[in-house]
């Protein structure tokens, strides 16, 4: 009898182990339930292109433009670790590219997305959108990108 016991119970014990092997197999652990993966939302142009620290809010900026333009933006620079007082050393800024969409549909998008902080636009057709303190600039070329900052600053 004893012996017919300890098998039903180890039995029971194993068939009660896979059972919860199984169910916490197919959830997802809660500390990340709110938040949100927005990598789908944009590409990048190199694997070289640092996003992983991209803050959430970096994240929903660059969704907004995909979902106003329509098309992915594909990032062609995201955290550079020395770049002086860049947003982008603290991985709060992306340029970004928008193909097939105007540099025009892209800063208006940009400028429409919640918790934008600052917004560049360059000669080759780059946009770049930071987290940071909320300014606008144009740089094209050496020498031009402060008297475009005063500029765009006065309107």
């Amino acid at each position: 009898m004893r012996m017919i016991f300890r098998v039903a119970l180890a039995c029971l014990l194993t068939l009660g182990l896979s059972i919860d092997a199984e169910a916490g197999q197919g959830q997802k652990r809660r500390g990340n339930v709110f938040k949100h993966d927005y990598t789908a939302f944009y590409t990048v142009q190199r694997i070289s292109v640092r996003t992983s620290c991209f803050p959430e809010k970096l994240g929903a900026i660059l969704a907004h433009i995909a979902r106003e333009t329509g098309r992915k933006p594909m990032v062609t620079s995201g955290h550079r670790p020395h770049s002086g007082r860049s947003q982008h050393t603290r991985c709060y800024a992306a340029d970004i590219r928008v193909p097939g969409v105007s540099e025009k549909a892209i800063l208006a998008a940009a400028a429409t997305a919640p918790g934008i902080g600052g917004i560049g636009r360059y000669c080759n057709g780059i946009v770049h959108v930071d987290i940071g303190p909320k300014r606008r600039w144009a740089y094209c070329g050496k020498g031009k990108g402060l008297a475009s900052l005063k500029r765009s600053s006065r309107s």
